[in-house]
């Protein structure tokens, strides 16, 4: 008699493949073991009558893998936070309880921000590949001048976890703190000092935007043409978020043209940006590989919790991390 299936879309880092590998003694074990994700087709074959499946951001979970996975299917476990890409409503009707990992990747995500802001404000990248092309013949007094960080104002789209920390962070640069969320955090104020205001007037008075809202209808293409052309003159943009809260289209023209003086993204529409897009060809942009959570200790403890989440849903318990818990009893 064949044993029940898992089918993981990718391989994980050493601690999520060390927690799964007890489960290939009961279940058909299988992972997807390229570096890029399965094609759709391949994931729908793949994933096929298994009754878990451990998927990443870059997977499109929609109702129609669902019934191929069939009614066997007693968990979707993702190893991300977000979870755009999957049909959540599909699920829920199907009553499969989806898993996702919370939490670890905060402080993580925060250092990148500021990872992003600080190399954008000073020019780090742009002088690098000045430095690696030969050009640098000698100290120029008006050279890859950049904004000071230290006293400037700092906006942040989004207060949740990640935005409370990049706000946590800016303390000791002595910035002022605006932010702009769905509502006001006024325990969130109590913890971390910022300022709640409209998004007009926080795109009109800071010198640094920093997204951290979630993708929803309401917050795509967010950061629209007018929106951007709301922003202060030699304004820095960042986005850790998701790519397509920022409009690239408008983006390119706020760049080319101003207000933005630079721009610095670590995720894209669409993802992976394409060599030729036209972003691309400016040099007052960073653009990273959605890397942001990307260090050993984070990424290994999202592995961890994904396949607690996996382990859980094949065993008919709770998931430690549950996105649709309605659908427990």
């Amino acid at each position: 008699m064949s044993r029940p299936r898992i089918f993981v879309t990718r391989i994980l880092p050493e601690k999520g493949m060390q927690r799964l590998q007890p489960l290939s003694e009961e279940y058909e074990l299988e992972i997807w073991p390229d570096p890029l994700p399965p094609p759709p087709e391949a994931l729908q074959t793949r994933a096929a009558g298994a009754q878990g499946l451990l998927c990443m951001l870059t997977d499109r979970i929609d109702a129609a893998l669902m019934d191929g996975m069939g009614p066997s299917c007693k968990v979707i476990s993702q190893m991300a936070v977000g979870f755009d890409n999957i049909d959540i409503a599909a699920a829920s009707r199907r009553r499969i309880p989806v898993g996702n990992t919370p939490g670890v990747l905060t402080d993580t995500t925060a250092d990148f921000a500021w990872a992003l802001l600080m190399a954008a404000a000073r020019r780090v990248v742009e002088s690098d590949k000045f430095t690696r092309a030969g050009l640098w013949k000698s100290w120029g007094p008006v050279d890859f001048l950049g904004p000071d960080i230290t006293g400037a104002t700092l906006g942040i789209v989004g207060f949740g976890r990640i935005g409370q920390g990049v706000a946590r962070r800016a303390r000791g640069f002595d910035m002022r703190l605006l932010y702009h969320d769905v509502q006001r955090q006024e325990e969130a104020e109590r913890n971390c000092p910022a300022e709640y205001v409209d998004l007009p007037t926080l795109l009109r008075e800071s010198d640094f935007v920093s997204l951290h809202t979630a993708l929803t209808p309401e917050t795509y293409h967010l950061m629209n043409r007018e929106r951007l052309g709301q922003m202060k003159p030699g304004a820095i943009l960042i986005n850790t978020a998701r790519g397509p809260v920022v409009d690239p289209a408008a983006l390119y023209q706020a760049l080319k043209e101003g207000p933005l003086a630079y721009a610095a993204l670590d995720v894209t529409e669409p993802e992976p940006i394409p060599p030729g897009d036209p972003l691309l060809t400016l040099d007052n942009i960073i653009v990273a590989p959605h890397i942001a959570s990307a260090s050993i200790q984070t990424r290994n403890k999202m592995a961890a919790m994904a396949v607690a989440n996996l382990e859980a849903g094949l065993r008919g318990r709770r998931l430690p991390n549950c996105v649709n818990p309605h659908v427990y009893p």
